[in-house]
């Protein structure tokens, strides 16, 4: 009951229960999409990423191939990556604890525990929110499985735009400026051009191209607004103020 009074347990509880509960979203889209019981078990037991998850099936399901699905999961994926180096620097786990915490280190742990200021209370936030959800999670994920084959073609329920609500979902509390705002917006009018052209999960690659292309031209105008460390005296050195003293 003690641990129950712990600031980071409560929300790291709360959050389980909002986020697991979604798993059966993932769990019927997922068998209506094509994938069987077991397949989609595997994701949500072994990827344990939702936005990834989402976009492996939706690639599925447009008809993509493995690869694409893959390399449309392992962008949104990217981020649980540096998350990891955040958690491993904060909680310092030993052991087989860090494989465990790898495996559990989301957006929902990471949150939890990076917004506490006591390190045991960050420590009890993140597995309270990672181990929570790892649980509910596969196991609404079962739940929806099981009952999506009920479900018929996902386009008459609009489970196809799960996904879509889904990746809106995660992106749009972080747009906080201005910048972040443009270039969702030029990514997504690049996604739409490149649909009717491109196989299915190619669109989120030509995206990913877009939004790198902008990061990089953005910094390299930001770099050429910098002067240069240049002696004025250099082409004249006769003129040097400290030639005089020679």
């Amino acid at each position: 009951m003690k641990l129950l009074q712990s600031p980071a347990v409560r929300v790291g509880l709360s959050i389980s229960i909002a986020t697991g509960l979604y798993g059966v979203s993932f769990g019927a889209l997922s068998v209506t999409s094509g994938l069987d019981f077991w397949q989609t078990m595997a994701l949500s037991l072994l990827l344990f990423s939702g936005g990834s998850q989402f976009a492996f099936i939706g690639v599925v399901a447009g008809g993509g191939s493995g690869v694409a699905a893959m390399g449309a999961a392992t962008l949104l994926g990217m981020r649980n990556g540096i998350y990891g180096m955040q958690i491993n620097a904060l909680l310092q786990p030993r052991g087989l604890l860090r494989f465990a915490a790898a495996h559990v280190t989301i957006d929902e742990s990471t949150a939890t525990s990076t917004g506490q200021t006591d390190p045991l209370e960050q420590k009890r936030g993140f597995w309270t929110a990672g181990l929570g959800i790892f649980i509910l999670w596969n196991v609404f994920t079962a739940v929806g499985a099981l009952a999506g084959g009920a479900l018929g073609d996902p386009k008459q329920w609009g489970l196809d735009g799960a996904a879509v609500a889904a990746f809106l979902g995660l992106l749009w509390p972080r747009l906080k400026g201005r910048e972040p705002v443009a270039i969702a917006v030029v990514c997504a009018l690049a996604t739409v051009l490149a649909v009717p052209f491109v196989p299915a999960g190619v669109p989120i690659l030509v995206a990913a191209v877009v939004a790198a292309a902008i990061g990089w031209f953005s910094h390299g105008r930001s770099d050429e607004g910098l002067e240069p460390d240049v002696d004025p005296y250099a082409e004249h050195p006769h003129t040097h103020p400290q030639g005089d003293a020679t």
